[in-house]
């Protein structure tokens, strides 16, 4: 990493950074970063990008020696480092104890619930004081089975600034075994691919991966998706035969619509390899016969606009998740030569308000996944139409979901179950008796009693009449009186739903007084289908004001005060905090930004940015002149004004690739140019992480030190 130096742009400003004072003063000084002024033309409107110029290539962060404006960029970017340090130099020993607060509630030597796949049981370990696992198998008996260290995490990630595991997959003999290793956190994969019984790598290496590996049933062929070098995005299925160079790989599909991206995997069945591609309205596959891997795949149904669907199969049938005239999925069946649409029967009819999320299916039953009213349910059928049943649960707010099954011939489910006040459970499930059997509760080290803790769901009203979820957890003995500080916590994007689910970590703020609070706000499903579409494209913005509704009706049920409410989100819930900001600046105490997609035009204009064109769907594509003037309405970064804002503090990695370190960068530097107010704004660059931060189960902690420190000092809780 490199050490604040000075550069070319204000060598006062960087020395003041660096040192944490003035000449004048003993306060810290924020950086200043230089403005040159970039036009940006579109449909005959120009906007004026001030600091455009920190945006660097690929290329220049990896070069061997930095040029001039990579210089300048480190330099502004470890000003602000130091700037932030020095800023809350005084909560270094609350960080410090935090820290090792949350550390402390984590069980350091552990272990994951047993998976039994073709005679052997898979698990993961940990070891005291080791951050990283071991993936690990036994054959037959956990008992007297020899334990084989598939992959050993704290030898592989040893003297690394960054490491993290892909994916792994045994071969159908079970003697060889591919895993993938990102070391940049640009989510860029390296496959290896190791013999089980000599416990040796073989000399093929797979560079420039998705992560994934696929293996055919002749134990020597593998499927894996390439990305693309520039966009990042997996347009390339390749298939690689053991003890041959990656160059003599042969491509097997490429997808050439950059609005898509492509994935493989093998059914459950174990009979198909499926190539699918993807965009957010729309989805195609392919399948081919497992041992068959040279053969040509077949088009399973040809993509249509706004006609997603995903397959599996069973039996003499191919299972068909669809949205084909079903805005929440419906569920059909076709036979295995039969696969186009008109062939599709009826298993699942749609209902207006249940979304159908998934299915796993076993010999004598299918588990459904759904939604109703913003929960998850798993609902158990039997084939032979003997009856159907829902498994229960109490809590008001929680997150239940299907686990590893992967064994057909079996009636008992393993799920995972947990909720704001209890801890990530796993069960099996008999489907004849209907009996669960809990196999782990994750233990809180120190001790925790769930009944110390209120879980409430409430509904706030939005301008247009719409009832947004709100759950919420505190300690008991919290009082609604108006003077206690609330956490809201969103997303919002993508149909991506937040579920109400237990964290250990956050025990240090509902221990300190906090209320923690999820707003389940238009742009993620946990309502339906409609409630993602009611919260993207042209109806973006009911995302930014449903969660502006949350926090009034907080406020106003007196949970908290305008002074104790604090905001956090991250990545497109880091648009939302801007866009909230934006909106409604004197309603936050208290702000935290992590990874935030702030820069939405600009971004969306530029074709060669990772998953740009993948989400035109999403936001828009820009050439539209009503996409582009609706996103430059909301886009946080255009949107900053001469006025007062929150304390905010902004979190980023150098090396992210979902969302470019330059948009937060310029985000600060642009509000630190036009706010008015004396509050915090400051800002942090992970130097050697990307989008989900620091590598290892501990590092990570550090971050979320920081935004807990930050937070409780605001509400004048320093211990």
């Amino acid at each position: 990493m490199r050490t604040c130096s000075l550069s070319t742009f204000g060598a006062v400003v960087l020395l003041a950074a660096c040192t944490g004072k003035t000449a004048q003063t003993d306060m810290p000084q924020a950086p200043v970063a230089r403005k040159i002024p970039h036009e940006i033309t579109l449909h005959g409107d120009t906007r004026i990008d001030n600091y455009y110029w920190m945006r660097l290539s690929d290329e220049q962060k990896n070069a061997a020696e930095p040029d001039s404006q990579t210089r300048e960029v480190l330099d502004y970017l470890h000003a602000e480092n130091a700037y932030t340090k020095a800023m809350l130099a005084h909560t270094d020993s609350f960080q410090v104890k935090l820290f090792e607060e949350m550390k402390g509630r984590i069980k350091e030597t552990d272990q994951s619930v047993p998976v039994k796949n073709r005679g052997y049981w898979y698990y993961v370990r940990y070891e005291q004081g080791q951050d990283y696992a071991y993936y690990c198998r036994k054959k037959e008996s956990l008992e007297t089975g020899a334990e084989e260290v598939l992959v050993d995490g704290p030898a592989l990630a040893k003297g690394k600034e960054y490491w993290a595991l892909g994916d792994y997959s045994v071969s159908e003999d079970n003697r060889l075994m591919c895993y993938s290793v990102d070391e940049l956190s640009r989510r860029i994969y390296t496959i290896f691919i190791r013999d089980l019984s000599t416990g040796k790598l073989l000399e093929d290496r797979l560079e420039g991966t998705g992560g994934s590996a696929t293996w055919a049933s002749d134990n020597k062929t593998v499927f894996y998706v390439r990305k693309d070098p520039v966009t990042l995005r997996d347009n390339q299925v390749w298939r690689h035969v053991l003890g041959t160079p990656q160059s003599a790989d042969v491509l097997v599909f490429e997808e050439k619509d950059e609005e898509f991206s492509c994935f493989a995997y093998k059914t459950k069945s174990d009979r198909f390899l499926v190539i699918g591609s993807s965009q957010t309205v729309s989805s195609e596959y392919r399948v081919l016969e497992a041992n068959n891997p040279s053969g040509e795949f077949r088009i399973f149904q040809p993509r249509q606009r706004d006609l997603e669907y995903g397959i599996d199969h069973f039996g003499d049938k191919f299972y068909v998740v669809t949205n084909l005239d079903a805005k929440n999925f419906r569920l059909m069946e076709c036979p295995l030569d039969k696969t186009t649409k008109e062939n599709w029967k009826e298993v699942i009819a749609h209902r207006p308000d249940v979304l159908l999320e998934g299915i796993e299916i076993f010999r004598d039953y299918l588990v459904v996944d759904e939604r109703k009213d913003g929960l998850t349910r798993l609902r158990v059928i039997s084939w032979d139409k003997s009856g159907e049943h829902y498994i229960e649960f109490q809590d008001p707010a929680y997150a239940a979901g299907v686990g590893a099954n992967p064994d057909f011939n079996t009636t008992v489910l393993r799920y995972s179950y947990t909720s704001l006040t209890t801890p990530s459970s796993t069960y099996d499930y008999n489907m004849d008796t209907r009996e669960r059997k809990l196999l782990k509760q994750q233990e809180v080290v120190g001790g925790y009693n769930s009944g110390d803790y209120v879980s409430e769901r409430l509904y706030a009203t939005a301008d247009d009449g719409t009832r947004v979820p709100i759950s919420l957890v505190y300690k008991k003995g919290f009082e609604k009186n108006g003077q206690s500080p609330v956490l809201l916590y969103a997303y919002g994007s993508y149909g991506y739903s937040i579920d109400a689910t237990f964290s250990s970590n956050r025990l240090s703020l509902l221990d300190r007084g906090f209320c923690f609070a999820i707003a389940h706000i238009r742009g993620g499903q946990e309502m339906g289908r409609q409630w993602y579409e009611d919260g993207k494209l042209l109806k973006k913005k009911n995302t930014f004001t449903d969660f502006i509704d949350c926090a009034e009706f907080l406020i106003a049920e007196r949970y908290t005060s305008k002074d104790k409410l604090f905001a956090l989100g991250g990545s497109a819930g880091g648009l939302l905090m801007g866009a909230v900001t934006n909106m409604a600046p004197d309603l936050f105490r208290g702000v935290v930004s992590a990874v935030p997609f702030v820069d939405v035009v600009t971004t969306m204009m530029d074709e060669t940015i990772p998953l740009t064109t993948f989400e035109f769907d999403e936001w828009g594509n820009p050439k539209d002149k009503a996409y582009y003037d609706y996103m430059k309405s909301y886009s946080p970064y255009d949107n900053i004004e001469k006025k007062a804002y929150p304390n905010i503090l902004v979190l980023t990695g150098y090396w992210d690739s979902q969302v470019q370190y330059w948009e937060p960068a310029k985000y600060v530097a642009r509000l630190r140019e036009m706010k008015t107010d004396s509050n915090k704004l400051l800002f942090w660059c992970n130097m050697d992480a990307g989008h989900g931060g620091k590598s290892g189960r501990f590092e990570a902690l550090k971050e979320v030190a920081l935004e807990y420190a930050f937070m409780l000092d605001l509400a004048g809780i320093r211990e």
